[in-house]
């Protein structure tokens, strides 16, 4: 554990022998911040999965899970104790090593498309970044070796700032952009660092800063792989266009966004590209970058007209884009005056998905605009119950 917080702070950890016990023995429910993530780490899977309880009325402990981490705990004690550091030659990692990582890689991809921003998927993220940095510490690899470990590493904590940036809990998606930003360049692999500078150009865009924003953006449309692959460059400039969205600059929206899509229709989509993009970008995450853009900038029309392409085109596994896409679609229409129409898409959104802190933040500020429009209205009034019901239950 102590070294699980020295490889995501910095500074080893300091617990101690009575700390673990009262872990073990259950005296401990749930583990402050730094101990719950270093367990994680170490254990490959999630606090509650070990039998630990969150401290909410409504979650009851497991005692079978319980059992099974208490079991799990000593035996790991006894044998460091017993047996002391495993003996033996010193193991390669490869190829196969590499291809593991990855596939674990693409379940983390997976969760964050279907439910996104909890802070589950940011801990395994960070848990299993630093199962790829152990091999290098414990084991011998080739030049290509290592920087594939770091790539993947580097890939790991890139999506635990996005899980950070999507949740809203953007202290600690700094904290992971610092971390991954090194880690990237140390694997020299352009397609990860594209990623992390492009999700720091989504962190000061959602923090409200569109000059740093910019910044990140640029670092990551500066990459020599937007010149060799147009699909960077694309994506490059969808995001710059959200971000002149919130200065409101119609102008340079309507021009990256030109050149985004000049870029898209240039790419080669037989191109082999890493998962966590083609995961998600396509033609219609183009338009949904367009429609946030265009709603920033209060061109409600147009932002309207890019949503309905947008969910047109989504595919269905892509849970929390669509609903995303369909809360920017009602706040566009209620933009537009449009109240019945708006709060009818709005009460399309899954119950499941109104949790997500980003739709539950558009949701919050779509009740505002819409008792600021017209607080005695009949769409006003049904939408107030439907509110009241689900969106303060979830967000409250």
């Amino acid at each position: 554990m102590n070294d699980a917080i020295g490889q995501l702070t910095g500074t080893r950890g300091k617990v101690s022998a009575r700390s673990v016990f009262n872990l073990v023995s259950g005296k401990t429910g749930w583990p402050h911040t730094k101990q719950r993530i270093a367990i994680e780490m170490v254990f490959g899977c999630t606090a509650t999965e070990l039998g630990f309880t969150p401290r909410t009325r409504n979650d009851q402990e497991d005692p079978v899970l319980r059992r099974t981490f208490h079991a799990a705990a000593v035996g790991l004690i006894v044998g460091a104790a017993t047996t002391g550091p495993a003996q033996g030659a010193p193991r390669r990692v490869g190829a196969g090593d590499i291809q593991r990582l990855h596939a674990k890689f693409a379940e983390i991809i997976a969760k964050d498309h279907r439910q996104g921003g909890r802070l589950t998927i940011e801990t395994q993220a960070l848990g299993l970044a630093g199962q790829a940095l152990e091999l290098l510490q414990r084991d011998s690899c080739s030049q290509r070796i290592q920087s594939a470990v770091y790539a993947t590493a580097a890939s790991f904590t890139s999506s635990a700032m996005w899980a950070a940036i999507d949740g809203r809990r953007f202290d600690a998606a700094q904290r992971h952009f610092d971390r991954a930003s090194t880690l990237a360049g140390m694997s020299d692999d352009h397609a990860i660092q594209f990623r992390i500078w492009s999700h720091a150009g989504s962190l000061y865009r959602h923090l409200g800063r569109p000059v740093d924003a910019l910044a990140a953006n640029d670092a990551a449309r500066r990459l020599p792989i937007t010149r060799r692959d147009p699909i960077y460059a694309a994506l490059g400039h969808a995001r710059h266009a959200a971000i002149y969205g919130i200065q409101g600059d119609t102008f340079a929206i309507r021009r990256t966004l030109g050149l985004a899509q000049d870029a898209f229709d240039r790419a080669d989509p037989a191109e082999p590209r890493p998962l966590w993009l083609t995961a998600f970008f396509d033609r219609a995450e183009l338009h949904s970058l367009a429609t946030a853009a265009h709603l920033s900038a209060r061109d409600y029309a147009t932002a309207e007209a890019h949503a309905h392409r947008s969910l047109a085109a989504l595919r269905p596994e892509l849970e929390r884009t669509r609903a995303i896409t369909t809360a920017r679609l009602a706040q566009a229409q209620l933009g537009q005056g449009d109240l019945g129409p708006a709060v009818d898409t709005a009460m399309s959104i899954p119950v499941a998905s109104i949790a997500h802190p980003r739709v539950a933040g558009m949701l919050t500020g779509f009740s505002q605009a819409l008792q600021r429009t017209a607080p005695t209205s009949t769409p006003a009034r049904q939408w107030d119950g439907f509110a009241h019901a689900h969106l303060r239950r979830t967000h409250g």
